[in-house]
């Protein structure tokens, strides 16, 4: 990591705060390929805290450490930047804009105060940014708009400005409009709307500010009017718009404080051109960022509780109160093992100090509940995968510990004396399936480690062992999430493979038969006979299995009845047909021959098996597939795209109703399948373009129709 920083030309000075009012902590938003990462490279070179910008493309970013992130030329994971403007820190968090790394987006916003969005003067934004709005909105998170990629030939920023107002409201307003340089294409400068000054980026940074020229003026004064209007009528000061009205000119101090507070308290949206190439807008971002933007202790904090979930009185972001922090995110680095990156929300982290390391809530991820005392070691200052020693990380601020043997990615660290508990953010559930298999056996050990030290660093990642199909199941975010999952399983030493997913089926009967087991050896042997006669019925769904004892005369021996009923038994987990657990069955023993010295348990247990087995070539058998229970959230303009895919998976849909929790979405319940879901997250994604989610719990096991079943047991000559 040092090597890395060497190559980057970081000068910066380490940034260390002593006020948590001295923190801004800022995530950057919006669709992949929007320009986050460049434009944070951006940002670090223009406040010298890296000699020299890198590039996306040749994978020299100082957030797109990861080999994962180079190779898919985007970011894959959550990377923190500090950088210092005017005195104050700000934490740049830089998440992925790609669907499936929606994980790491929302860990990136459990530790930040407040979001910009990136769009894209060229591309406009996707519909999972408008859907991210919303959410920010739902908790009143503090917004601004970067529009980037102004450099290009397509650009259009006032099309850009009108899709966002479009999308996320009319309190959505440009401070500054781009001026075009002599050749009328580039853009060489700002026009200011509320200081009415030119900044002229033509000789490079910081802007030189100056009059704007006559032909600007109409521009300034038609959008100056809007912008105006729109800061006082969010001001506290309920006589500022009757003076603007009547024709006062409202001071320009006025106008900057209240469009900072409207900023702050999360009421109005500035939008800010940039361009990162050409550094055009980055020192007025910079001024957004740390003048508009709120310091942590004028956010909400989360609620905590006692380890036993007993009610704690609020936190207040004071570096004196009592230790809490989270963990957003965990790696395991080669050289320094374990990295954590934490959010203290109050009191001070220092090194060598002995705290309470608690994870609770996600068990059913892979994540059993767990609680440790350790001590920390070193505290550093991240910058992307660098990491800078520091001497304490106070209320507010982000910083990495690292060697922690316990701690894993939503876990609170407390103080040992009075440990507390922070409830996990909220989750998306992974809903692709890969199985994976270890090439050798020589790799399944170092499969097994690796495997656990992904799964602590990402809530996003399930980990199944089904013991009935056999198989070592990821559940994953989508295709792009699996890819990066088993590259890195690959980096670690491991050779594996992937191999179809399995749904496990059961099998029943759907009409009565009987069936003879006959274990009778020729050659004669102490326990090698045995005869018996069952009948066949199957039960309700969900009857399970019973067996009835129906023999008369003593022809099978009462002390050899409990072994043929262990041989069924066995047989019926084994399967019949397809290899499948038989279900919904009773079995009644009718007949059957023991002998006086060859019987024996093991030969009755035998022999019930094979009665089984013979009834089903003499009844019918089926299998049952399972079916879910899927609830579909889309936009309105996606329902009939949904409903009629879900038809077409063999699936019943029970209903549609407006979703509670978005405007113009809907809510579509349906019954499918299981074995048609299992590239469903993938096809929903590409379906409603990336906006769709959707949930799967069991509900029940229908038969599969008969040519799916033959086909399966054709698979499977050998049945059971």
């Amino acid at each position: 990591m040092a090597q890395r920083n060497q190559e980057k030309g970081v000068t910066g000075a380490v940034p260390v705060v002593t006020a948590p009012d001295r923190v801004r902590n800022v995530v950057l938003v919006g669709h992949s390929g929007a320009g986050k990462t460049t434009l944070v490279e951006a940002l670090l070179a223009a406040t010298s805290t890296i000699g020299r910008a890198g590039s996306v493309p040749d994978g020299t970013t100082v957030c797109d450490h990861d080999p994962a992130a180079v190779r898919q030329q985007r970011s894959v994971s959550l990377a923190c930047a500090p950088l210092v403007h005017n005195g104050i820190k700000v934490n740049l968090l830089d998440t992925p804009g790609y669907a499936d790394f929606v994980g790491e987006l929302r860990a990136g916003l459990r530790a930040a105060d407040a979001a910009l969005f990136v769009v894209s003067a060229v591309d406009g934004m996707d519909a999972a940014t408008a859907a991210l709005w919303e959410e920010c909105a739902a908790v009143d998170m503090p917004r601004a708009v970067a529009v980037s990629r102004l450099d290009h030939q397509r650009a259009d920023f006032d099309e850009a400005v009108a899709l966002c107002q479009r999308v996320f409201g009319e309190n959505v307003a440009p401070l500054y409009l781009p001026m075009l340089g002599d050749d009328g294409v580039s853009v060489a400068g700002l026009l200011s709307l509320i200081t009415r000054r030119v900044f002229d980026y033509t000789a490079g940074l910081p802007a030189q500010v100056r009059q704007p020229d006559p032909e600007h003026l109409p521009a300034i004064a038609e959008s100056r009017n809007e912008l105006i209007e729109g800061i006082i009528a969010e001001s506290e000061d309920e006589t500022l718009m009757d003076r603007y009205l009547d024709g006062e000119e409202i001071e320009t101090g006025v106008i900057v404080d209240d469009l900072e507070k409207a900023v702050a308290r999360g009421h109005y949206y500035p939008v800010v051109p940039v361009c990162a190439y050409t550094g055009v807008g980055l020192d007025v971002l910079l001024e957004v960022l740390t003048s508009a933007f709120p310091s942590p202790p004028e956010h909400a904090l989360p609620a905590v509780t006692g380890l036993d979930g007993s009610p704690r009185p609020p936190l207040t972001c004071d570096p004196a109160g009592p230790l809490v922090a989270e963990v957003v995110r965990t790696t395991v680095d080669r050289h320094v093992g374990r990295v954590s990156l934490v959010r203290v929300f109050s009191g001070t982290l220092r090194p060598e100090l002995t705290v309470h390391v608690s994870g609770h809530g996600l068990a059913e991820r892979g994540h059993p509940d767990h609680d440790a005392d350790e001590r920390v070691g070193h505290v550093y200052s991240p910058l992307g995968a660098g990491l800078r020693e520091v001497p304490h990380c106070v209320a507010g601020d982000i910083c990495a510990i690292t060697k922690s043997g316990s701690a894993e990615t939503g876990d609170t660290i407390s103080a040992k004396d009075d440990p507390l508990l922070i409830a996990p953010w909220e989750m998306p559930e992974p809903l692709l399936p890969v199985a994976i298999v270890a090439a050798s056996r020589a790799d399944e050990d170092a499969l097994a480690r690796n495997l656990a030290r992904l799964v602590a660093g990402d809530p996003t990642l399930r980990l199944e062992r089904n013991s009935e199909t056999h198989q070592l199941v990821l559940w994953c975010m989508g295709e792009a999430h699996a890819d990066v999952v088993l590259d890195r399983l690959r980096a670690g030493g491991v050779e594996l493979e992937t191999e179809p997913v399995r749904v496990a089926l059961r099998e029943t009967f759907t009409a009565g038969a009987r069936g003879h087991g006959r274990h009778v050896k020729q050659s004669g042997g102490h326990g090698q006979y045995a005869i018996c006669d069952i009948e066949v019925e199957p039960l309700p769904r969900g009857g399970g299995f019973e067996f009835v004892d129906r023999v008369v005369g003593g022809a099978v021996p009462h002390h050899y009845i409990p072994s043929v009923e262990k041989g069924v038994r066995a047989q019926m987990e084994r399967g019949i047909v397809a290899g499948y657990p038989v279900v919904d069955l009773r079995v009644t023993l009718v007949d059957g021959k023991a002998h006086s010295v060859d019987s024996s348990d093991a030969a009755f247990a035998t022999a019930g098996g094979l009665a089984l087995r013979d009834a089903a070539e003499r009844g019918q058998v089926t299998l049952l597939e399972p079916v879910d229970e899927v609830t579909v959230r889309v936009p309105d303009s996606f329902v009939g795209a949904v409903m009629s895919d879900l038809s077409g998976r063999r699936g019943r849909v029970l209903g549609t109703e407006p979703d509670p929790a978005g405007v113009e979405r809907t809510v579509v319940r349906a019954e499918v399948p299981a074995t048609e879901l299992l590239r469903y997250a993938v096809e929903l994604r590409s379906m409603t373009s990336g906006t769709g989610t959707f949930r799967r719990s069991f509900a029940r096991h229908d038969p599969m129709p008969a040519h799916l079943a033959e086909q399966i047991r054709k698979e499977h000559p050998n049945g059971g």
